[in-house]
């Protein structure tokens, strides 16, 4: 069964989709747009706190497929999204050793989907997000992730440190995958309640984010090129938590 991403248009679409409850993914809104509908639609997604993305007129005509627009697209996602406080708490409940996997404004649905679809496969309790600047739940994503997207909660946050702040008070350590450390990845005891974070795919994470986790882990880079797809190594991380919990 293919999973489609609902494509809605037109700013009175948008704002009666976001009234009735919608799980709006992503709006997409036309450059420079003005108008008194503009601004009340732009005003609901703030209050809303909705990822939106400034865009060309050309790229609504293809979302649109050449549709009567008014400047805005959203995408409703397939995919109900969590709240992260409840989640942890079940996690808790459920005696389970927490694992999550933060995603520091990673951007691209294809890295995102792979990402998604190994951390079912390990195990991982839920996967946070920053509401702007991050790549969108869509039918691209579903597809990559092989359904796994309906299968793994996800939480969106107004910004990547404010998941920190919950994890690091519930006694989850955090532990930040990046080259910007001496420390290996096989120094850090997995075995404990975790939340690995993973940067975007241009920057890494973000100095402001590194500065706040309790671990910083590098993976051993034996070749010439100074690094991995970021799915990749998400995938070499929470494999040695596996690892490390099997034993």
């Amino acid at each position: 069964m293919e999973n489609k991403t609902t494509v809605i248009f037109g700013i009175r679409a948008i704002i009666e989709a976001i009234n009735s409850g919608s799980t709006i993914s992503k709006v997409y809104l036309q450059k420079e747009l003005k108008g008194n509908l503009f601004s009340d639609l732009n005003k609901l997604i703030k209050q809303e706190g909705l990822t939106t993305s400034m865009v060309p007129i050309e790229k609504l005509d293809r979302l649109s497929k050449q549709g009567n627009h008014q400047g805005a697209v959203a995408q409703i996602s397939p995919v109900e999204f969590y709240d992260l406080d409840e989640l942890i708490q079940e996690t808790i409940e459920n005696k389970k050793v927490p694992l999550f996997l933060l995603l520091d404004q990673l951007s691209d649905v294809r890295n995102f989907g792979a990402i998604i679809r190994t951390a079912e496969c390990t195990g991982v309790n839920g996967i946070i997000v920053q509401k702007n600047g991050s790549a969108p739940v869509n039918a691209e994503t579903i597809k990559t992730s092989a359904g796994a997207a309906f299968k793994v909660p996800i939480c969106k946050v107004d910004h990547i440190k404010d998941a920190l702040y919950i994890l690091q008070a519930s006694d989850i350590k955090t532990v930040a995958a990046t080259e910007k450390t001496e420390d290996s990845i096989f120094d850090i005891d997995f075995n404990q309640p975790i939340a690995i974070i993973m940067g975007s795919e241009h920057r890494g994470v973000n100095p402001s984010v590194l500065k706040m986790v309790d671990y910083k882990a590098k993976l051993p880079l034996l070749g010439e090129i100074e690094s991995l797809n970021v799915s990749v190594a998400c995938g070499a991380f929470l494999y040695e938590t596996v690892r490390q919990r099997m034993h």
